[in-house]
């Protein structure tokens, strides 16, 4: 694969539009002719003028690039943060281990159920509003979630904050493929190194600031509310801001709402782009399954991770404290490789190498954990890191094993809806396992285990092919 062309700061354009018989980049959107792609034509100053366009174009992409970075901020500090005051919550709410169980694996049910439904809500209202719709959900599940009574309703507001999450999860990678369609690896590692620091922060400083705040889980847990709040303006401006020289987002179908061409006329000839998508199968692609098993084995130790690490190593006998900095540094371990994955992914042809590398770090970290956790909390702490960047791997192969836009969508809500069904069970599993033996042993083989499978479907999902080349051998 070639070297991806490094960022650019955008330029003053006139967006033309051509006829394609290629299938590379985004599906067309609803300002252009199906099966056209945009062609940006410099545009020197004389024949510019004074139109406020470029500069208007300029503002609406580096705010886009805002709203992604802080959208992904915002998309684990409410489970993160739960997970650092988890013994206090079970105790303030009287859960059971088997029931803190169930409160670990809502993320990846809400994920898996809420997914399914992203690509149609954004076909209908567009990409943006959704997004944006999502970061209120999150401030108000957030919010409403510390003052519940009981169990149901903390449940229940988990999992409305968690919606929101969970339809951005899905558009993230469809906008990035949309907006910015010859940077999808510096632009996934973007966001995805965004989505690691919310991580990480929110694991280190909960315990911290509840501690500061008057010492209640509620208030610890509430704080990040205010995060969620500030994502919500530029999204906000995102949606209101329809200028001409944006795409719209509304046809992630693949095809122009209308049937019109691009001025209202007569529809234009449905080129690649808008044939494939529809009729693509991704119940018989064996890439789409391949990466739906990779990313729900990920997400699986993940949310066991997030939601049972910092109880492992407390139960060893470290401080609460410093539980919950073991797990940020699990976390910030993402930061700077979320950048560098995807960037090196883009380059290889075939990503099954870093699959493989990654697994191995997982097997070594569970291994640590099993014989001597406390001892070398650190490393594998830092293993488990290391291992837990499959996420940002998943989803720079969600934006390479499709040729349009329109399959991105698709292969990116059925491999994540399906991803999160796999995980459910993985730690609600754990939790009963931990419950029943009363210690930590077999919880930390099964989380293992789990690696062999993923670095199996890994190496599949890696291959150097599309879900149309799949289809076109099919027929």
């Amino acid at each position: 694969m070639p070297d991806e062309p490094q960022p650019q700061i955008p330029v003053e354009t006139r967006t033309l539009t051509r006829p394609t018989a290629s299938t590379a980049a985004s599906a067309p959107e609803s300002g252009s002719a199906p099966g056209s792609v945009p062609v940006p034509v410099p545009v020197s100053a004389s024949a510019s003028g004074d139109s406020p366009v470029p500069a208007a174009a300029r503002r609406y992409t580096w705010l886009l690039v805002v709203g992604l970075v802080l959208a992904a901020l915002n998309l684990r500090p409410a489970i993160t943060s739960l997970g650092a005051l988890l013994e206090e919550v079970r105790d303030g709410l009287h859960m059971s281990g088997s029931v803190a169980g169930v409160l670990t694996s809502v993320p990846p049910l809400c994920f898996a159920v809420f997914g399914f439904a992203a690509p149609r809500l954004a076909r209908r209202y567009g990409a943006r509003a959704i997004v944006c719709a999502g970061m209120v959900a999150i401030t108000a599940g957030l919010l409403i979630r510390p003052f519940a009574g009981g169990t149901p309703a903390f449940l229940a507001a988990s999992a409305f904050a968690l919606m929101g999450i969970a339809v951005s999860n899905v558009l993230m990678p469809v906008i990035v493929k949309r907006y910015f369609p010859d940077r999808v690896g510096t632009m996934t590692g973007l966001y995805s190194m965004a989505l690691a620091f919310g991580t990480a922060v929110a694991a280190a400083a909960t315990v911290p600031m509840t501690e500061a705040l008057g010492g209640s889980w509620r208030t610890g847990l509430g704080i990040w509310a205010v995060l969620a709040a500030v994502a919500v303006l530029p999204w906000l401006g995102l949606v209101r801001d329809r200028g001409a020289a944006q795409p719209s987002d509304r046809g992630l179908s693949g095809r122009e709402p209308s049937g019109r061409g691009p001025s209202g006329g007569a529809p234009a000839a449905p080129g690649p782009a808008t044939g494939e998508a529809p009729g693509l199968r991704l119940g018989r692609s064996r890439t789409a399954w391949a990466l739906a098993c990779f990313f729900g084995l990920q997400a699986t130790g993940a949310y066991i991770t997030m939601g049972w690490m910092p109880q492992v190593f407390r139960d060893a006998g470290v401080p609460a404290g410093t539980a919950g900095l073991l797990l940020a540094v699990t976390m910030v371990m993402g930061v700077p490789l979320a950048f560098v994955i995807p960037g090196l992914a883009a380059r290889m042809r075939n990503q099954g190498p870093i699959v493989v590398g990654l697994g191995i770090c997982g097997l070594t970290a569970f291994s640590g954990l099993y014989f001597a956790p406390a001892g070398g909390a650190w490393l594998w702490a830092v293993l488990l890191g290391i291992s837990n960047c499959s996420f940002p791997l998943a989803l720079t192969m969600i934006g390479m094993r499709s040729r349009s836009g329109a399959g991105v969508v698709r292969l990116s809500a059925f491999a994540q809806s399906t991803g999160y069904l796999i995980s459910i069970p993985g730690p609600l599993l754990v939790g009963v396992l931990y419950q029943h033996t009363g210690g930590w042993g077999l919880p930390i083989a099964l989380m293992a285990g789990f690696l062999v499978p993923q670095m199996v479907a890994g190496v599949i999902a890696g291959q150097d092919r599309t879900i149309e080349d799949e289809a076109r051998m099919r027929d």
